[in-house]
């Protein structure tokens, strides 16, 4: 980003909960292959079958969530260098897992 986000860039608030928002830094594409490796570790957390099952469709939603900058080192107190990598190697770490 050029200027220093604002409150209201880096917090969505919802039911009285402050909830990280994802990193706008994330390109289009990166950006809809980690929202469909939540989609699935969420999807799986609710359908897990056994305690394996759900550790790694856990693992999966956390990756994602760390790869969107909303869990981790806050996104706006990264460097553009350290944003993409943390996007990059979460990508690369959850495409590994299908």
């Amino acid at each position: 980003m050029d200027s220093e986000p604002t409150d209201d860039d880096k917090w969505l608030v919802g039911d009285g909960r402050r909830w990280r928002r994802t990193d706008p830094a994330i390109p289009d594409d990166a950006l809809t292959r980690l929202k469909s490796h939540l989609g699935r570790g969420r999807s799986g957390v609710r359908t897990a079958s056994g305690d394996a099952e759900l550790a790694a469709t856990r693992h999966r939603t956390q990756l994602a969530k760390v790869g969107l900058g909303e869990r981790g080192t806050p996104w706006w107190d990264q460097t553009d260098d350290e944003r993409r990598e943390r996007w990059e190697s979460a990508l690369a770490e959850l495409d590994a897992l299908d």
